[in-house]
């Protein structure tokens, strides 16, 4: 049987949301993670992506982690 969807926002979405309410700029956050200012810019319009590597360093410099709401 497969598991139905939650109506939660997408990690994509939730970052965006994180990067733009934050305190840090999105420039700040560019040059601080290494990840190209403009591939940022295209990921916070939602016309471009980020690979593992940026997401990773991204959220070191946010000091982000991943938690799961599964239920057991």
């Amino acid at each position: 049987m497969a598991k139905k969807r939650s109506k939660t926002k997408s990690l994509s979405d939730q970052l965006r949301e994180i990067i733009e309410t934050g305190p840090q700029s999105r420039y700040r956050i560019a040059k601080d993670s290494g990840v190209d200012a403009s591939q940022l810019l295209r990921f916070m319009r939602g016309d471009g992506r980020l690979t593992n590597d940026s997401l990773d360093k991204i959220g070191d410099v946010l000091k982000l982690r991943l938690v799961s709401d599964l239920e057991q």
